[in-house]
């Protein structure tokens, strides 16, 4: 039975300060959840959060690493450096990782594997821009990520991975494919992994859907039968709303 999972990407969001505020309310407010939560706040954030999240029901995120473990790279941070602050989970191959700053499959694939090797959870995003899903390379573009981004990892390391569809189009614009579009590239992404591995692996692969997710959306995505939480950006910046998606089977 696969739980339901809740993560919220801060992205460029809030001084350390303010994240350290927002985190406390966040303990408070979802200390009776009974899905699986996460928060991501910026690098400069981690340490204060950290101290604010440690032994609650909310795991600590981090946007990105390096796929790299040291040395000179400038702006860079290791895993190393996200697990001496107690991140447990990373967030990997995120559309604007991939569209902003050109990350490729190959090198998103290096850092699930070095994520992996360290013992981090990863939130691997897939999805699909406007116009390729205008010229009905959805299918294919899915297919390619998936495949390449988990090329050489074993079945048995699938349990620390997350996959996040995020369609392009719909993230930070109001945009949302409605929960049966949503639903249908999820149960593709489900075959895709069970192609890969097995029937098995792809009943337990936990997929988050991320594009616009709101207190007043949720619930009918995640009625959907292989929709199994949310990658929350915008919404996650607000106590109320962030709680609302949270506790939308309460």
């Amino acid at each position: 039975m696969r739980n339901y999972y809740i993560a919220g990407n801060w992205k460029m969001n809030m001084t350390a300060s303010e994240a350290r505020d927002f985190a406390e309310d966040l303990v408070e407010e979802l200390k009776n959840a009974s899905v699986k939560l996460m928060i991501a706040p910026p690098y400069t954030a981690l340490e204060s959060v950290s101290s604010i999240v440690r032994g609650t029901n909310i795991l600590l995120g981090a946007q990105n690493m390096c796929n790299k473990e040291s040395g000179a790279y400038t702006g860079e941070v290791s895993p190393d450096m996200l697990l001496d602050l107690d991140v447990s989970v990373v967030i990997l191959g995120h559309s604007e990782r991939r569209i902003i700053y050109g990350e490729t499959d190959e090198l998103i694939n290096e850092k699930i594997k070095l994520a992996l090797d360290k013992g981090l959870e990863i939130v691997f995003c897939i999805g699909e821009t406007l116009e390729e899903r205008e010229s009905d390379k959805v299918e294919q573009v899915v297919r390619t990520q998936v495949t390449k981004g988990l090329d050489g990892i074993p079945e048995s390391n699938l349990d620390k991975i997350t996959i996040a569809y995020e369609p392009v189009w719909a993230i930070g614009t109001g945009k949302t494919a409605t929960p049966d579009d949503a639903n249908q590239v999820h149960a593709f992404t489900r075959s895709l992994v069970s192609d890969l591995y097995s029937d098995e692996a792809a009943q337990q692969m936990v997929i988050q859907y991320g594009g616009s997710v709101k207190p007043d959306n949720v619930r009918e995505l995640m009625s959907q039968k292989d929709i199994d939480g949310a990658l929350v950006g915008g919404a996650a910046l607000k106590i109320d709303s962030f709680r609302a998606i949270a506790l939308f089977s309460k």
